[in-house]
């Protein structure tokens, strides 16, 4: 059996180890200590544009609290990206509210505008407006941020960030994790960096983040005994976890420029192969290139590569598959346009991570020309 080939591993810088050393010396193991502060403003000094982080367990717990922080309550409508993981959509179920879909464009392969004024229209028609909108950087490429952040403000409707996907990404010179009402970040194991999991909440007031930690941190008020005026949830990021990220944050650029110059690799192999087609940036985008995803010219060939390339130990995977395919939103109302439908039949994730070897990459490349040759 040939070694592995991950699809997007975790890349340590060695600089990890310090921060968790000083943890464990100085018995700093809760959520909350010298590596939660640190991380937070670490990340606000790299997101700039006067912004505060809440450092959480979870991207999506991060998502979750934006719309707590939001008033989204039972019986409300949330829009949501259609083509996204799953997690950019639970959250709006977590608080009862129905998540909305809308369709993607091709330039970015995210929310549509167009079809985001579609939904708006005819949900306000319906007689409610939404009280929120995810719109999701895909795969690191920023969405079409002012003509979505105009459409929602056309409608006072505020916008929920989901960034994920895209710290290191840029979108006209601002980094994305600062366009929305509010943002998150994850840092799960195969992101850009990892703190094995976590996640967090950029705000653009303090007051937000307070309100943001405190209900992460059991919503106990201010007394000499437990005492509880809203419900609480567990959500705070550890002491250890966050001088992982503190590590990571060493990296930050390094590993976008290792994943972009991964990109750029598989372009110039395949540049002769007509059967491959590569997601180009718009005039404004710089994206962190996550992932490396190629479009084919049919489901069957997108499967066909697939299985060749686990066939020689290399994993690859399906673009995300739209959540008004999926079982458990099969009720939720979509607006579609058959973009996000067509990405999933015909689109493939290919190894990008920060660590891949050139061995590695030029073995990536053998398979994918053996398959297309036979």
């Amino acid at each position: 059996m040939k070694p592995k080939i991950w699809l997007s591993s975790p890349h340590m810088s060695g600089n990890e180890q310090a921060y968790i050393k000083e943890a464990f010396d100085s018995n700093w193991v809760a959520p909350l200590g010298p590596n939660v502060n640190g991380f937070e403003i670490d990340l606000q000094s790299y997101l700039k544009e006067d912004r505060y982080v809440a450092a959480l367990a979870s991207g999506t717990s991060a998502l979750h609290l934006s719309l707590i922080l939001l008033g989204v309550a039972n019986g409300d409508e949330v829009i949501c990206q259609s083509k996204t993981f799953s997690a950019s959509a639970y959250p709006i179920v977590y608080q009862g509210a129905t998540p909305i879909f809308v369709d993607s464009e091709r330039e970015t392969w995210n929310m549509c505008p167009l079809q985001l004024e579609i939904a708006i229209k005819d949900r306000i028609a319906k007689g409610k407006t939404p009280k929120a909108i995810i719109a999701v950087h895909l795969y690191g490429m920023p969405y079409k941020v002012d003509e979505i952040n105009q459409i929602a403000l056309k409608y006072d409707i505020p916008v929920i960030e989901d960034s994920a996907e895209a710290l290191g990404s840029n979108y006209k010179g601002q980094k994305c994790g600062t366009f929305g009402d509010f943002s998150i970040l994850s840092f799960n194991g195969n992101k850009i960096i990892t703190t094995s999991g976590g996640g967090a909440l950029v705000t653009k007031t303090l007051p937000q983040k307070e309100k943001a930690v405190f209900l992460a941190t059991q919503a106990r008020d201010h007394a000499p005994h437990y005492l509880h005026s809203h419900i609480g949830y567990n959500y705070r990021m550890s002491n250890i976890i966050a001088g992982i990220g503190r590590g990571q944050m060493t990296i930050l650029d390094s590993h976008v420029a290792k994943r972009r110059s991964n990109h750029q690799f598989y372009v110039d192999a395949f540049k002769d192969n007509k059967n491959i087609i590569f997601l180009e940036e718009p005039e404004g985008c710089f994206s962190n290139r996550w992932l490396s995803c190629i479009l084919l010219d049919s489901k069957s060939t997108r499967e066909g590569l697939r299985l060749a390339l686990e066939n020689e130990n290399i994993e690859s995977r399906p673009l995300w598959k739209p959540m008004h395919q999926q079982p458990i939103f099969k009720d939720a109302p979509n607006y579609l346009n058959g973009v996000s439908d067509e990405l999933f039949e015909k689109g493939l994730c290919l190894p990008s991570g920060s660590n891949l070897t050139d061995i590695e990459r030029n073995r990536i490349v053998k398979a994918v020309n053996t398959y297309f040759n036979s």
